[in-house]
């Protein structure tokens, strides 16, 4: 055999090992695989060999480069399955995976945990017991922390909260969009650092009672108003944090639960915000409504019935009921 036969069936055999190593694999089940630091080619690809994904990490490498996608690997989050082509793996090696996730306004902690779960951003544990833990944080931002927990202080947002990304990266995120979209604009308003926290504290029960954004000042009034008073604030937003649950309580529920959250029977603000405010509630909270009033009870429109005295609120709440009657008849 000639030197050229013997180069040319070297390189059939050579070929043919190449395609067959190309072949994909037996279909699977998609899966997120998460590199929290820049990877090389060649590591990944012996993982997505290990992981069942491809058959042959040199043979991936050689397409990569021959399609010039040979590059390191981000930091992200990936989908693979087995039985990915070579080109559907190197399109998801060149594309982390985006998930938008929103946390709603007024969430207090528990209430996001679950929420991050279902998108398998972290589980609902990881969560609570990382925003229970401020000190872990204390770097994250310029300004000090709460020592205890940092509900309220975690803003409600829309945010690229990729599968897998971690209890911990989701509070850097939200915290530095607190600093940014609450602790900076209030300090502009000339809220001091020792006045933020009661100011949180407000927004966070104005966020959960308020429906529409002009009657946040106006209820942020009455809460100035009643506290002057001396009054209970009798917020009912503070009964189901000291429960945990949102639902709507039973008649006589909020003088059973014992809780120095529940503002039925403690006068002044609750010991710490009550969930997540957006700023919207937080500059109602710096600037409340200058008005006589001193009850309020909501209408089946979202918006309330305002009065300066309980037999004012006594007519009021019969008007509420009667509207509520009214549209279920309706």
């Amino acid at each position: 055999m000639t030197v050229v036969s013997v180069l040319l069936a070297g390189s059939l055999v050579a070929v043919g090992w190449y395609r067959a190593a190309l072949q994909p694999l037996p279909k699977g089940d998609p899966f997120y695989v998460r590199f929290e630091s820049k990877r090389s080619f060649d590591d990944v690809a012996q993982e997505l060999v290990e992981k069942g994904v491809v058959r042959d990490a040199l043979a991936l490498k050689i397409y990569a480069i021959l399609q010039r996608k040979s590059r390191g690997i981000e930091v992200g989050t990936f989908q693979f399955w087995p039985g990915m082509s070579p080109d559907e793996t190197l399109h998801a090696l060149r594309f982390p995976v985006e998930q938008q996730v929103r946390i709603p306004e007024g969430f207090w902690i528990a209430r996001v945990a679950p929420i991050l779960e279902k998108a398998e951003v972290c589980t609902a544990k990881e969560y609570i017991a990382a925003a229970h833990d401020p000190s872990r944080f204390k770097d994250v931002v310029s300004f000090d922390l709460p020592e205890d927990s940092l509900e309220g202080y975690l803003y409600p947002d829309t945010y690229d909260l990729p599968p897998m990304l971690g209890a911990d990266e989701v509070i850097k995120r939200q915290l530095r969009a607190f600093e940014e979209k609450v602790w900076k604009p209030a300090i502009a308003e000339g809220v001091t650092p020792d006045q933020m926290r009661d100011k949180i504290v407000v927004a966070s029960m104005i966020e959960l009672e308020a429906a529409v954004d002009e009657e946040r000042p106006v209820i942020a009034g009455v809460i100035k108003n009643r506290i002057d008073n001396g009054d209970k604030l009798q917020i009912d937003a503070t009964v189901l944090y000291a429960l945990q649950e949102w639902k709507e309580l039973a008649p006589g529920e909020v003088d059973k639960v014992e809780s120095p959250y529940n503002t039925y029977l403690h006068t002044g603000l609750p010991p710490g915000p009550i969930g997540s405010p957006a700023w919207r509630s937080v500059i109602a909270a710096i600037h409340p409504e200058e008005n006589g009033y001193l009850y309020y009870v909501a209408r089946p429109n979202h918006h309330h019935y305002f009065s300066k005295t309980y037999q004012e609120h006594r007519r009021n709440i019969n008007k509420a009921h009667k509207e509520y009657e009214q549209r279920q008849d309706a």
